[in-house]
């Protein structure tokens, strides 16, 4: 496949380090936000540059990665409308100074890789600050770089699917020189989501699914070490970024206290960071002894790796930490669009999960199926390529020609 034509810093040095600026925008949960981290840590040899477009997320990143925060701008819960969390800020105000900040970001540090995570599949709305700098870079207003989308699994339905998927094609052909995919095709090739693959000119390469990976300690080891009992029944319920989880944790939080079962057993409740204070605060009123409630944790991995049983929603990282770690897992796919519920749906036939219907958590319902859960625990049939993060990092040095 033809290349657009890198200059000469990019190439002609060789280098084994490169630098790398990778923009990531969550504007709604953390799923966008993680991923990125993920590919971030496997560029270890690499300077990195993690420009963070939403609210920001309270985790400690790896030495070699600096980030750059923006104004942050996110979404309400209809995706209708778009605002800053900057105080004193307005919208407008926002937009105009991130449009300047990462246009002379791109020129004062000259990147060999600029790494635009979803657009143009997604964030139209961040047009505004992206296209200047792709058409930049494209007519040598900005350094010339290798310039790559970072796509995940499934894309959302769109009103007029056929010009959307035009105007995807004709912008990914014009400023981009790769398309990442970071999904396995043999379970969620993007051709379900998106017809017009082949109309696509660039590199396209499919890396697997990005996935954290969870701690080499034993069960027991992690178990001792977060103070859990080896005989202890162990249940995790989470919330990805937690704006639409609070249903979700009020009924686990329910059923728990309805299941009847011989062991001792904790249940362990993380809400997410975007979960409002007042639903967070009503929950943490309601739960009775035996269950941890919090919003987040950095040791999430090493709970799930020790629970015999996690009940979740379906987003891209949550789904990847249940195939990760091995834990039997019933999720609650998010059903406003239809990635979460597509996903679900794959990862069900391959007998990774069990999937939970809104008519399930009544507490009863639920009660039941996460007791035959715990009794009956499932084996995990599915075969995943999880390595994602490692194969990105590889491929975007091999594509670029570094």
């Amino acid at each position: 496949m033809h290349f657009k034509g890198l200059g000469a810093r990019n190439l002609s040095d060789n280098k084994s380090q490169m630098k790398i600026i990778l923009y990531s925008q969550n504007i709604w949960g953390v799923g966008h936000f993680f991923r990125s981290l993920e590919i971030c840590r496997a560029l270890s040899q690499h300077e990195v540059i993690l420009i963070i477009g939403g609210d920001r997320v309270d985790v400690p990143l790896p030495p070699h990665v600096r980030p750059i925060q923006l104004p942050p701008i996110m979404t309400d819960r209809e995706y209708r409308r778009l605002f800053t969390t900057e105080p004193g800020l307005s919208l407008e105000q926002a937009k105009r100074l991130r449009k300047d900040r990462l246009f002379r970001l791109i020129g004062e540090e000259a990147p060999d890789i600029f790494v635009v995570e979803l657009y143009p599949f997604g964030r139209n709305a961040f047009r505004f600050e992206l296209d200047p700098v792709l058409e930049g870079i494209r007519k040598k207003a900005l350094p010339r770089c290798f310039v790559v989308c970072s796509l995940r699994d499934i894309l959302v339905e769109k009103k007029d699917q056929e010009s959307y998927e035009k105007r995807v094609v004709r912008n990914l052909n014009r400023y981009f020189d790769a398309l990442l995919i970071h999904s396995d095709p043999e379970v969620l090739p993007l051709e379900l989501t998106f017809s017009r693959m082949a109309e696509i000119t660039i590199p396209i390469r499919y890396t697997g699914y990005v996935a954290q990976k969870p701690p080499q300690a034993t069960r027991s080891e992690l178990r001792r070490r977060l103070g859990i009992g080896e005989n202890e029944v162990l249940i995790v319920v989470s919330a990805g970024g937690g704006k639409a989880g609070a249903v979700l944790i009020r009924s686990v939080i329910a059923a728990y206290h309805n299941l009847r079962i011989q062991k001792p057993s904790r249940l362990c409740a993380f809400a997410g960071p975007y979960m409002s204070q007042a639903d967070f605060d009503r929950i943490k009123q309601k739960s009775e002894k035996g269950v941890y409630f919090s919003r987040f944790s950095n040791e999430f991995l090493s709970y799930l790796k020790s629970a015999d049983l996690s009940v979740s929603m379906a987003g891209y990282n949550t789904s990847m930490n249940i195939l990760a770690t091995g834990v039997p897992a019933a999720v609650w796919p998010f059903s406003r669009d239809r990635e979460q519920v597509l996903r679900a749906k794959r990862l069900w036939r391959l007998g990774a999960l069990t999937i939970l219907k809104e008519t399930d958590l009544k507490p009863a319902s639920l009660s039941a199926i996460m007791g035959f859960m715990l009794s009956h625990p499932p084996q995990h049939l599915a075969r995943i390529d999880l390595n994602g993060a490692n194969k990105t990092a590889a491929l975007l040095v091999e594509l670029s020609g570094n």
